[in-house]
């Protein structure tokens, strides 16, 4: 949630992230209308208090001379209920005005790109060699800033789909029977590579000094709204019947309301968290996108960095992230590039945000294996999560970033190491040690 206070002394910044996002500033106005009608009311409240407190004591002092004080109990009744109806108006336009603030978005940082669209989204950089077929060479080349850095396939890849059936990896039919779309039996050899790549992030981390958990993979309606929007908690969240609880669609959720109410010493922070879980979401927004194979699914495991931070650190703390992310990459050797994503694709949390996209040979594309973003005090104000300071108590920054999300770094693999002649796929060299095995394919499976 954004800082009321600093709504109202100077809504301009507020009105010119809005409109940068693409917003209307009505959303402004509304809450500002309710602040108003918020604060006349409480100021309603409290004369009528003040006018009954003085009733009170004319009463008290009547009474105590054993006079009549009929008429003046008669006043104080009626200002009872007059207060209990303004009480409730209260209630009512707090919830309101709450529910106003939630849907006002964060302000974004100045290096954001003014934009709506992924494809207006900001190269900062591209990595690595790409294998690329020749009919997206002219793709690639302006998705990359003009690189050269690829090799020239005279064949489109196979796709991960038809690999993955080639080599009796994966079971779509059967998950699909017992599940509905987009949920799948991995098997084998796949299994064993997505261990790999989770113990792999795990250890990664580790060494970076991020503390590792697992979080619980549900989560109550409380910390999902602290945590997440709206937007979001609508279309990607399962519900559990029954139950103030919802399955997660990220780690990212339950790691930032697992210090909601708290407040921190200051020599506590930053804190640095490596989550490991499953990922549940209903893609609700994605129909007829990436249907087949284990690209976009309603279930994978994926790790995640999170940060809590004091505000002058975290966009150190950005950069940091995203290097983490990259350097993962960097070691599995898959060629990706790095975009500012544009004010108009950025969430109500976000600031900022990275996206690493990477090169996937058989689609021709670069495509979203990272997501990294500050969402400053707007995650740390929404779940009352605070440090003490020399200055008194101040929110906490928060900060997240995607390490390793299997299911699509399993594609990215199986089309960035594919055996030319289709029967296989190498696994990086740097996940050797965790899977005990360089290759799947036909002939060295077991």
């Amino acid at each position: 949630m954004i800082d009321v206070k600093k709504l109202r002394e100077n809504p301009a910044p507020y009105y010119e992230s809005c409109e940068i996002r693409g917003y209307g500033k009505d959303i402004i106005d509304k809450f500002l209308d309710l602040d108003n009608q918020w604060k006349d009311a409480l100021k309603k409240r409290n004369v009528l208090n003040h006018e009954r407190n003085v009733l009170s004591r004319e009463v008290s002092s009547l009474i105590k001379r054993g006079t009549d004080a009929s008429q003046i109990l008669s006043k104080v009744r009626e200002l009872k209920n007059e207060i209990a109806q303004v009480e409730d108006s209260l209630r009512r336009l707090e919830i309101k005005r709450e529910e106003a603030a939630s849907a006002i978005p964060n302000l974004l940082h100045s290096s954001v790109p003014r934009c709506k669209g992924d494809e207006n989204n900001k190269l900062v950089r591209y990595y690595g060699t790409a294998r690329v077929f020749s009919e997206d060479i002219a793709y690639f080349k302006k998705n990359s800033g003009g690189s050269n850095d690829y090799d020239m396939l005279g064949k489109r890849p196979l796709s991960h789909v038809d690999l993955e059936a080639k080599l009796g990896l994966v079971d779509l039919k059967r998950a699909g029977k017992i599940a509905g779309s987009r949920f799948y039996f991995l098997k084998d050899r796949l299994l064993k590579l997505e261990l790999a790549l989770v113990n792999f992030a795990v250890d990664f981390l580790s060494e970076r000094g991020f503390t590792i958990v697992e979080p619980p993979f549900m989560i109550n309606r409380r910390s999902l709204e602290g945590s997440t929007d709206m937007e979001t908690f609508n279309d990607a969240i399962y519900k559990v019947e029954n139950e103030d609880l919802y399955l997660i669609a990220t780690s990212e959720h339950p790691i930032a309301s697992m210090l909601q109410d708290e407040i921190l010493n200051e020599d506590e922070l930053p804190i640095r968290v490596g989550g490991l879980s499953p990922c549940f979401r209903k893609e609700a927004g994605s129909h007829g996108k990436d249907t087949k194979g284990i690209f976009r699914v309603h279930q994978f495991y994926k790790v995640e960095q999170f940060v809590f931070c004091k505000e002058d650190d975290s966009w150190d703390f950005l950069e940091e992230i995203l290097a983490n992310a990259e350097e993962i990459y960097k070691i599995l050797q898959i060629p990706y590039r790095v975009v500012n994503v544009c004010s108009g694709e950025l969430s109500v949390l976000n600031a900022k945000k990275y996206d690493i996209e990477g090169w996937f040979p058989s689609q021709g594309k670069f495509r979203e294996l990272v997501s990294a973003s500050n969402n400053t005090d707007f995650q740390g104000r929404s779940l009352s999560i605070r440090w003490r300071s020399s200055d008194g108590n101040k929110i906490v920054n928060t900060l997240n970033s995607t390490a390793i999300a299997t299911t699509r770094t399993m594609v990215a693999i199986m089309e960035n190491y594919q055996l030319e002649d289709g029967s296989g796929f190498r696994i990086p060299k740097a996940l050797w040690p965790y899977t005990g095995f360089e290759s799947i394919a036909l002939d060295d499976q077991s």
